[in-house]
């Protein structure tokens, strides 16, 4: 197929596909029907999920792109700047959809008359800025700006990587917000849709990309980017089958709900997702190798067409389905406990040793975390003996056990317990920082990375690439240094208990995540500073080592009497 022709299908088939399946799914399922009270009026009706659609498609070109330039392109080359040129006017429509959606979002929910007049630009801001739905578009918007114009100015390394990250973090508000805020499964249905958003943005914009660079790039670095899109391709697709299905089994939850329109909606995006990932699977094991053949090259770029039509399909679909409400539970509620309604669950049963190993929730972002960490440090490993290559097999026990453990605290009996007792949250926090860290860094992931890892030698660069200049920049530096480690490792339990970020992390599910993170990267510097093999600026001699690790330990022991001591 010509490259200018399917540069014009391409987008083209997306846009109608997505346009047609959301207007069939909207009258279907009766996202768009009008309101018997305060009804919005028709262009809201319509317009709310037009625009939306719009954001999703320019969050996937934004976020696509950049990700596919910094593992696929080379920082210099047309192709690379034509990427950061769609990144960039991905971002302006992003910001401007943004705006739009977040008025119309506005007046759909408080039934607000247009109007020039001062009350309506007071109530307008009023939402912005004092409800949790009107902040997060508003961020959203403030985002998009500000990728607008670090995409059109940055074209370095560095520079992109930054505004990559900045770009993952504009999609987080919004995903927030929908059918998950009005659910009993309130923190399993907001990581949900987060990462779906996430992942199919990746993926998509990843794809849209490749039809747009097809020209500049001749048939063997055109394959080699096809071959590294699709290992990006396959993340994106276990993220976004993870999350869609636990967000699916959250809006239905028994088999005959799926029989409602929302059901069919649903069943609808599964078999688009079915559908891509058969797709994907065939052109990777079948035809990226055999591209330099006109007939198997010509054959590509139409499963390429294709799996772009299923896109819209799910797109359209996705977007009406936030529209149209979920099956209704009629049956009588039960009486609401007081740490139901503080929590949002289900007071779980007493905490017995049974309970310890019976006791499960899921947390969506570190159960994949974990999933994919140990599938790569095993990927490492047998890289390593095919080649004939010895790595210890300690270290590899040490490492998955340091995953298991950590899988286990996020989603184990401590997450489930750990809203209620202060005893179980203050176990997990010492796992985090001190037992998980000690056995992932003896693992040594970062030196196992660097010998599996292929080095690239075309200027592109991959994830050894990445993790040398990651290891040798400034703020690695800082972070590693003994002291510094130290020091935030002690500081941080003192910032953390005694300020608002502990009353964050209960009642904000962003914020139990950040928590989790932070304590765990706090903990794993300065496990680093003290032991292991993987490579680190400086390390201080052993006795220094252990003057630290006893300073340490007295803090922490002030600490703990301090809280025992605390009764607020």
């Amino acid at each position: 197929m010509d490259s200018r022709l399917l540069r014009a299908i391409g987008p083209a088939t997306l846009v109608t596909v997505a346009v047609v399946v959301m207007v069939a799914s909207l009258a279907y399922g009766g996202g768009a029907a009008p309101l018997v009270i305060a009804d919005a009026g028709p262009v809201v009706r319509w317009g709310l999920p037009t625009t939306t659609l719009i954001f999703n498609l320019a969050a996937a070109g934004l976020l696509g792109s950049l990700i596919l330039a910094l593992f696929a392109l080379k920082a210099g080359d047309r192709a690379f700047d034509v990427a950061l040129d769609v990144a960039s006017v991905s971002a302006a429509v992003f910001t401007v959809a943004a705006g739009v959606t977040g008025f119309f979002t506005f007046i759909d929910a408080f039934n607000a008359q247009v109007t020039l007049g001062p009350e309506f630009g007071a109530q307008f801001g009023k939402f912005l800025t004092d409800t949790e739905l009107g902040r997060a578009w508003l961020l959203t918007t403030v985002f998009g700006a500000l990728l607008t114009v670090l995409t059109f100015a940055v074209r370095s390394w560095t520079g992109t990587f930054l505004v990559a990250i900045l770009a993952i973090a504009a999609l987080v508000p919004v995903g927030t917000q929908g059918h998950s805020g009005e659910e009993a499964n309130h923190n399993a249905a907001v990581m949900a849709t987060v990462l779906h958003i996430e992942g199919a943005a990746l993926w998509l914009g990843g794809l849209l990309l490749l039809i747009v660079i097809r020209p500049l790039l001749p048939a063997e670095r055109m394959t080699t980017v096809l071959r590294r899109y699709s290992t990006i391709a396959i993340v994106a697709f276990v993220v976004v089958a993870a999350s869609g299905y636990v967000r699916g089994v959250i809006g239905v939850v028994t088999w005959e709900a799926m029989l409602s329109p929302y059901g069919a909606i649903l069943a609808l995006k599964i078999v688009a997702l079915v559908a891509m990932g058969l797709l994907g699977a065939w052109y990777r094991l079948r035809l990226i190798d055999r591209m330099r053949e006109s007939r198997a090259s010509r054959f590509f770029w139409w499963l390429i067409l294709a799996e772009i039509g299923f896109m819209g399909l799910a797109s359209g679909a996705a977007v009406a389905l936030a529209r149209t409400p979920p099956p209704v539970d009629t049956s009588l509620p039960e009486l609401r406990t007081p740490a139901e309604f503080l929590t949002g669950a289900a007071l779980p049963p007493e905490l017995t040793p049974w309970q310890w190993v019976a006791a499960w929730e899921i947390d969506l972002l570190w159960a994949l975390l974990c999933a994919f960490a140990a599938f790569f440090y095993l990927a490492g490993v047998w890289r390593l003996r095919a080649r004939g290559d010895r790595w210890p097999l300690y270290r590899t026990v040490l490492f998955l056990s340091g995953l298991v453990m950590l899988a286990w605290i996020t989603n184990g009996a401590h997450n489930v317990y750990q809203e209620y007792l202060f005893s179980v949250h203050m176990f997990g926090h010492m796992a985090l920082t001190m037992g998980i860290p000690l056995l992932l860094v003896a693992g040594a992931p970062v030196t196992l990375a660097l010998r599996a890892v292929r080095k690239r030698d075309d200027g592109t660069r991959g994830g050894r690439e990445w993790i040398l200049w990651a290891i040798h920049t400034p703020f690695a530096k800082v972070v590693t240094n003994p002291f510094f480690a130290a020091g935030n490792f002690v500081l941080s339990l003192w910032l953390f208990y005694y300020t608002d970020l502990f009353r964050w992390s209960l009642y904000d599910h962003l914020g139990h995540e950040w928590m989790i993170f932070h304590f765990l990267i706090t903990g794993y510097l300065f496990v680093l500073s003290l032991i292991g093999i993987d490579p680190v600026p400086y390390r201080l001699p052993y006795p220094f080592r252990l003057l630290i690790l006893i300073g340490v330990m007295a803090m922490h022991a002030f600490f703990g009497i301090a809280i025992m001591m605390n009764s607020g």
